[in-house]
């Protein structure tokens, strides 16, 4: 079976800056497939190039079997699309968009009426069909933008980072909506910058500065991480940091949260190592364990693996 997605070498620059830099990766059908990164990465260039909006400056990409270099006529009946800022009408009732979305995309008649029925129930907006758009809350707004997104019932459909902004409940039941999407055979592709949503993704691909640093599942990202991590847990970690990052046993000391965690080439006398360290800085030290990494962990490990010689 040919993937849903294929792309090869593909890349985007505006004058000087390369937004993406030669990607490469495949997608299967029913995958829900996640790009993680920070803010100006490429994740969003790259989707707008699959989804056909904007035209790649070298590298070849197939989406539903159509050329995204080519006619993407065809190629927007395949999928849907939804950004970050949901598209949606604020002065349309609930109902108006929607018709105004199957309006788009052909969706007419008694398949309308069915396909409208099922997001305002996929939506839970049954009750504020006659509502404006605009007074809904944001957790609304982004459910019935992914019903409008999907109402042609698209095989692939795009998510640009649709959960920003929106409070964790929102979030978990809206991810719950994409589960149930994929258990149904629609292809997901999704960005995002929060590392929790990430597991929820069958494989990642990461992204930094415009090059895809890393591509698997969540458990095999983290597992890829072999280095020991420890988290230490001292009073002032800001001033921890510089103190641990000169013993020649750490490879990398950074915070999370009000904690630091840190990597090391030898843990060999390990913890006495970074408890005489922290108390030759005038550093009270606290708890110093073993832990497996996190996603954050492994992307600020790769990241740090990627920097130019040099870099800090």
């Amino acid at each position: 079976m040919t993937p849903a997605v294929d792309v090869r070498g593909l890349s985007r620059a505006f004058g000087s800056f390369v937004a993406v830099d030669a990607v490469t990766f495949r997608v299967e059908r029913g995958e829900i497939f996640g790009f993680l990164g920070p803010n100006g990465a490429g994740k969003t260039t790259t989707i707008k190039m699959l989804a056909g909006l904007l035209a790649p400056t070298s590298g070849l990409a197939t989406v539903a079997g159509y050329d995204v270099t080519g006619d993407t006529g065809p190629l927007k009946q395949r999928i849907g699309y939804m950004s970050q800022l949901f598209s949606l009408y604020a002065d349309l009732t609930v109902t108006e968009n929607i018709r105004l979305f199957a309006g788009l995309y052909g969706v007419r008649g008694e398949r309308f009426d069915a396909r409208r029925d099922w997001v305002l129930e996929m939506a839970g907006l049954d009750a504020q069909r006659d509502r404006l758009t605009g007074e809904l809350p944001l957790g609304w707004k982004q459910r019935l933008a992914l019903g409008c997104a999907v109402l042609h019932e698209p095989e692939i459909l795009f998510l640009d980072e649709p959960t920003s902004g929106v409070d964790p409940v929102s979030r978990r039941r809206f991810w719950d909506l994409i589960d149930r999407l994929a258990v149904a055979g629609t292809t997901i592709l999704v960005s995002t910058h929060y590392m929790e949503e990430a597991e929820y993704c069958h494989r990642l691909a990461l992204m930094h500065q415009a090059q895809l640093i890393a591509l698997d599942t969540p458990a095999g990202l983290r597992a890829s991480m072999d280095a020991p991590l420890y988290r230490v847990t001292t009073d002032a970690p800001a001033q921890a940091v510089p103190a641990l990052r000169v013993l020649p046993v750490v490879a990398d000391a950074a915070m999370f949260g009000r904690a630091l965690h840190v990597t090391l080439h030898d843990e060999r006398n390990a913890e006495r190592l970074i408890r005489t360290a922290l108390g030759d800085a005038g550093q009270a030290c606290g708890e110093v364990t073993r832990i497996r990494p996190s996603l954050e962990d492994v992307f600020v490990h790769l990241v740090r693996a990627h920097a130019p010689a040099g870099a800090a």
